[in-house]
């Protein structure tokens, strides 16, 4: 079960920075000029309040991986 840990805590310190990526290009391309719709005040601020919510939920995530994959949850089992 600890090898388990170790190995899951390596693709969680890959998927939080994959998904900052992905929330970052994603709002990039809908707040771009050349969007399918002109991006609105509404639009900004939407997407300010995710951003800052969701990238330290993902940076906790990689930080959590990175404590799995050192080892600190082994006892835990």
């Amino acid at each position: 079960m600890n090898k388990l840990k170790r190995y899951l805590g390596i693709v969680w310190m890959l998927i939080g920075p994959a998904s900052i990526a992905f929330g970052v290009q994603q709002a990039l391309r809908e707040l771009s000029a050349s969007a399918a719709t002109p991006p609105t005040q509404e639009t900004y601020t939407f997407w300010i309040i995710i951003l800052s919510i969701f990238v330290p939920i993902a940076a906790g995530i990689s930080l959590m991986g990175y404590y799995a994959w050192k080892g600190d949850y082994d006892q835990l089992s």
